[in-house]
């Protein structure tokens, strides 16, 4: 019996993905653990294996199609213990044209079926309760391409469906038949004259749009920041880096400041925790999200348990968790959780900024670049390096004064970084 092939939930939160890319094509004999597709989730792009054995019989959900419902059959597998040969392998569908603006039509839930034998009867096609005509959006631009009305169409997928096979055997004789406008037209965002580029946004940027305006809409933030000496941690680093080289190990400011954070979190047991509607989860551990920019939008992987990790190991791991990020390899585990957040744009010379939190976590720590600036030392003004922190709280789950111990706690282990080497 055919294996149907579905499109995979690869995070807790996907509802529908793009398959970007397909890896293998119709008649390709797979194994377990084969590479067959690369699809883009609302957290990353990553890949997906095979789990049983055979023969893909058909494609059916062409790559770059996008808002493909998780579940969705995408292809059809002969299994090991059939004649592969006696089944009609389909041909690879394949992307459909992109419809020019003013034809686009509503995304639908792309539902693939395998080549059917076309019906080209005269009886009408199933109409939704809306008035529109039930078709696939690729049903609708061959129809429109090969000049074919779907009302004289009978559709043989679920419920009546018009799909591929159906208009393939199709014969013109009407006008294309427009496709259905939206029930409800988007907003539409004026240009006022002035050149530019659309880029449709992926589906990593739609989440991180989703997911920042209900943070800002639903979570009270309050802002507490505090200036911090660097001079003792950076001296720390350069003698651990040169007692690390041999082990290839080159710590960056970073590394400790995750150090930092998690002990602090362990210190102020307040702060780790997270506001959960009608109660309040308090972490037995300190599990650190670090924002990476990543060329389809920011991801946050996770240091796990980071206060009782050495810090040569949280720059071992943050390393390798980056390069991943970069090449959009992050498994769901690295970068789903995480009980706190760090965010550093020193780097890039930014002196002080807010940091949205990313929930459901309650707090998140943005830090600048350290710089020379005059302060007093021992009663004395001098110049000294100083980088200013701030820490954005829930302040339904974090109350200003424990905030407030969190970030004297992670100003304390900075200023006397030999606390987290200990």
């Amino acid at each position: 019996m055919p294996i149907e092939i579905k499109m995979p939930a690869l995070s807790p939160t996907m509802e529908e993905g793009t398959l970007a890319k397909w890896l293998v094509k119709a008649g390709d004999t797979v194994k377990s653990g084969d590479i067959m597709a690369e699809i883009e989730t609302d957290k990353a792009t990553m890949e997906f294996e095979a789990v049983d054995e055979g023969v893909i019989i058909a494609i059916a959900v062409p790559e770059g199609s996008e808002g493909v419902k998780v579940g969705t059959v995408i292809a059809t597998l002969a299994g090991e213990d059939e004649d592969a040969s006696a089944v009609p392998v389909a041909e690879t569908a394949k992307p459909a044209p992109t419809p020019k603006p003013a034809q686009a039509e509503p995304v639908e839930a792309r539902t693939p079926t395998v080549a059917q034998s076309a019906s080209t009867s005269s009886a009408r096609a199933e109409v939704g309760k809306d008035g529109r005509i039930i078709a696939s959006p690729l049903a609708k631009r061959i129809a429109e391409q090969k000049g074919i009305d779907l009302k004289a169409v009978k559709g043989s997928g679920p419920n009546g469906r018009i799909v591929k096979a159906d208009v393939d055997g199709a014969q013109p004789g009407a006008a294309p038949v427009a496709a259905a406008a939206p029930s409800a037209a988007p907003a539409v965002t004026p240009d006022f004259g002035i050149p530019y580029e659309a880029e449709k946004l992926n589906n990593i940027r739609k989440v991180i749009a989703r997911r920042l305006t209900e943070a800002k809409q639903t979570i009270p933030h309050i802002y507490l920041t505090v200036d911090v000496r660097l001079d003792a941690l950076l001296k720390l680093r350069g003698e651990l880096n040169q007692a690390l080289e041999a082990d290839g190990v080159k710590l960056s400011v970073n590394d400790l400041l995750i150090k930092a954070l998690a002990k602090a979190l362990i210190r102020v047991p307040k702060c780790n925790v997270s506001f959960a509607g009608d109660e309040l989860r308090k972490y037995a551990r300190a599990d650190i999200s670090v924002a990476v920019a990543a060329p389809s939008g920011l991801i946050t992987p996770i240091i796990v348990d980071a206060a009782t990790k050495g810090v040569a190991q949280i720059s071992t791991e943050m390393k390798a968790l980056a390069d991943k990020a970069k090449a959009g390899k992050l498994q769901p585990h690295e970068y789903q959780g995480g009980t706190a957040s760090l965010s550093n744009l020193g780097m890039f010379g930014i002196k002080q900024f807010d940091a949205v939190i990313n929930p459901p976590q309650a707090m998140i720590m943005a830090v600048g670049a350290g710089e020379a600036r005059p302060y007093v030392v021992d009663g004395a003004l001098s110049v000294a390096s100083v980088m200013s922190a701030t820490g954005s709280f829930d302040h339904r789950a974090i109350d200003g004064a424990d905030g407030a111990q969190l970030m004297q706690a992670f100003k304390d282990l900075i200023e006397s970084p030999l606390g987290l080497v200990a």
